[in-house]
């Protein structure tokens, strides 16, 4: 077997929500060594539900727990930096510092480290210290605008945009891109990677070219649902169709799947980038795809090269032809790592984290520490003492 493009490199993922650890996870899924830094909780008290399930987010990592608020946690968590390749911060601007972890103090100890501090506004700016979400950072990065129908409040695609591409993906990029940089320099370095800068360089095409595709108020133009050829439709069994027939012999094509003869072609194509005609063509469109089911349209339109897909549901998206064929999701639900090295690809079959702290002892010998000194920390409450326990009966 080839080994795996990350394959060598130490990555300290500090625990926290949704886009540190999917950026961990891309890093564990291309070979790294990613080593979650859970927190302590006293024994006998209950972690929060957050933190209390297996996450899916931590396939192929570690996890080791300190308290960071003992002298004892610190000096730790300073050994493990000592040896690290990258560190993840997912708090708000400041909050390393106050644990003891400035980055200076880190890039004297460890001169190569790469530290990743991921965040919502970034870690400068008159928000930088603010709380927010997805739809906050998309709001301020001029996005969220561009989403939803018109005579609507505009609508957020979940927290995909900024907590995964503009957060996550971005934030990974970032990293392995500082990696690449230090085989040249022999130095690490921090990266401010800010959700609302990740998901304003993702919106570059529909932010700079907004005159070719926009003309009139959101939810009518080309591609943000105002155009008949760009949309989702509704068919007779309550599913849903997506066509998206912009250049002209796609919308040829569409329109012939449709029925339309040659003749109401013709017309329709002379009017295709008449605005003042959308409405009418979209409402025609939504009653023809009404006539027949989902399936039946899709069989149709396996007869014409029409960009006419099918919506699929959560629990049809892993058996669909096309997706099984390629291996897209490597079980229900979860999606194979992307995208693929075809020398070096990725592995999946790394195992979820089950229990926070369960490698601290493994993780704490590996970086240089004996049995007493583990037992000695337990006995600070610098790392929980069951996780000791666990390891010994072993």
């Amino acid at each position: 077997l080839m080994a795996l493009p990350l394959k060598g490199i130490r990555v300290l993922e500090l625990a926290g929500l949704a886009p540190a650890p999917f950026c961990g996870m891309v890093l564990a899924d291309f070979g790294a060594d990613v080593i979650r830094i859970d927190r302590v909780y006293p024994e006998g008290q209950t972690r929060p539900f957050t933190e209390s399930i297996p996450d899916p987010l931590s396939r192929g990592k570690r996890s080791i727990a300190l308290n960071l608020k003992t002298e004892e946690g610190i000096k730790a968590m300073m050994q493990l930096i000592k040896k690290a390749d990258v560190l993840i911060d997912p708090f708000r601007p400041g909050v390393l510092e106050k644990l003891g972890f400035r980055p200076k103090l880190m890039l004297q100890s460890n001169p190569r480290i790469v530290i990743a501090r991921l965040t919502g506004f970034g870690q400068s700016g008159p928000l930088s210290s603010k709380a927010g979400h997805d739809i906050n950072y998309l709001a301020i990065a001029g996005v969220l605008g561009l989403l939803g129908p018109s005579g609507a409040p505009p609508v957020f695609p979940m927290n995909l945009l900024a907590d995964f591409a503009g957060g996550g993906l971005a934030c990974a990029l970032g990293i392995v891109l500082a990696l690449f940089e230090r085989s040249r320099s022999n130095k690490g370095q921090v990266i401010d990677a800010a959700m609302i800068d990740g998901v304003a360089y993702l919106s570059t095409f529909v932010t700079s070219r907004v005159k070719l595709w926009k003309t009139g108020p959101r939810g009518t133009n080309w591609i943000d649902g105002g155009a008949p050829f760009y949309n989702t439709y509704y068919t007779a069994d309550g599913k849903c169709i997506a066509l998206g027939a912009i250049e002209p012999q796609f919308y040829n094509a569409a329109l012939k799947g449709l029925g339309f003869n040659k003749e109401e072609r013709k017309e329709l194509m002379s009017i295709q980038n008449d605005t003042t005609t959308w409405p009418g063509t979209k409402a025609r469109f939504a009653e023809l795809f009404k006539t027949k089911t989902r399936d039946e349209w899709l069989k149709e339109f396996e007869k014409h090269d029409a960009c006419a897909t099918p919506v699929l549901s959560s629990s049809e998206m892993t058996t669909f032809a096309h997706n099984a064929s390629r291996k897209t999701f490597v079980r229900p639900g979860i999606p194979a790592p992307a995208p693929r090295l075809l020398r070096t690809p990725a592995d999946h079959s790394g195992a979820i984290i089950r229990t926070c702290s369960q490698h601290t002892v493994e993780v704490l010998m590996e970086a240089g520490y004996s049995s007493e000194q583990i037992e000695h920390l337990g006995r600070k409450g610098a790392i929980e003492r069951h996780a000791v326990a666990a390891k010994s009966k072993l």
